[in-house]
């Protein structure tokens, strides 16, 4: 990759994403902060980094990609291909948190986190991999959590919907390794970004009656995420430093969350037993980065 990558960034209206396409702009990148309903409930959001980018003078456009809906999608990036002719990397970014007990929280309400936090993801993927498998390069590079490792009390369902993202970022870096393509995972600790302030309970909140001390559970864990003094502009920071790692040493899994080693110590683990599970299957040369 050159100095002037090509980045598309989901979920970039605030929070992790507007820190996110801000940091890689302002280094040299040229950055798709895509964001949904970019002219109704983003239109603030759209006109400030637009406005940023004049007043900086940053290759940083606003683009409209609602990550729940296909032809959306697929409208946003072949714009971007359209436009620069190939995309160096994905931010998978977008998401949304519900906190509540796991009962709580209806079929539909859970289908509606997962089409964020996991089809979006998918969508995303495989909307820009024709393009960077033409390219024979490319980094998908998928925003998780501390929550995609460890099962969390009231926090069920999004834990099971980073839990899938962490598999499908992991077979991706099995499966196109030998094509130039890196696949990696950064594991925020909690942070005071909106998502964690403004989090949606469970919709079936009748169900929390029986549960008696336990029903106390989602306040907790709510306020204790609500009241961390972190900093967000760590997760963006990181994410420059593994966008400028050159292609095929890149780790598969970046855990960032100050002194806390619990996540990291399970990655260490498991990345013990998948390399003894792939060469299990003969699949080690196979699975091996090759640069095109």
């Amino acid at each position: 990759m050159n100095d002037s990558r090509v980045v598309v960034v989901t979920g970039a209206s605030s929070g992790f994403g507007r820190l996110i396409v801000e940091t890689l702009a302002r280094n040299g990148n040229r950055v798709f902060a895509s964001m949904r309903q970019l002219r109704t409930r983003n239109a603030q959001a759209a006109g400030e980094i637009e406005a940023l980018a004049q007043r900086e003078g940053l290759a940083l456009h606003a683009l409209e990609i609602d990550v729940t809906d296909e032809e959306s999608v697929l409208r946003g990036i072949d714009a971007v291909i359209a436009q620069c002719g190939r995309i160096d990397v994905l931010v998978n970014n977008a998401g949304s948190l519900i906190v509540d007990l796991a009962e709580t929280v209806t079929t539909a309400q859970a289908q509606r986190l997962f089409d964020t936090n996991f089809f979006g993801a998918l969508r995303m993927n495989r909307a820009v991999l024709p393009q960077m498998k033409r390219q024979g390069s490319g980094l998908l590079l998928h925003v998780s959590s501390g929550a995609g490792r460890l099962a969390i009390p009231a926090l069920g369902l999004y834990c099971a919907s980073k839990f899938a993202l962490e598999a499908l970022a992991e077979v991706y870096r099995y499966e196109l390794a030998a094509l130039g393509i890196d696949s990696v995972v950064i594991e925020p600790g909690a942070y005071p970004t909106p998502i964690m302030v403004d989090f949606v309970p469970g919709e079936d909140s009748a169900r929390r009656n029986s549960y008696g001390e336990v029903a106390g559970v989602p306040e907790k864990v709510g306020t204790s995420l609500a009241s961390s003094n972190a900093n967000p502009q760590e997760i963006a920071d990181s994410i420059l430093r593994i966008i400028e790692t050159p292609s095929g040493q890149r780790k598969l899994r970046y855990r960032v969350s100050g002194g806390d080693s619990s996540v990291s110590r399970i990655n260490s683990v498991t990345d013990e037993v998948q390399a003894q599970l792939i060469d299990s299957f003969g699949l080690t040369a196979t699975t091996a980065f090759k640069a095109h």
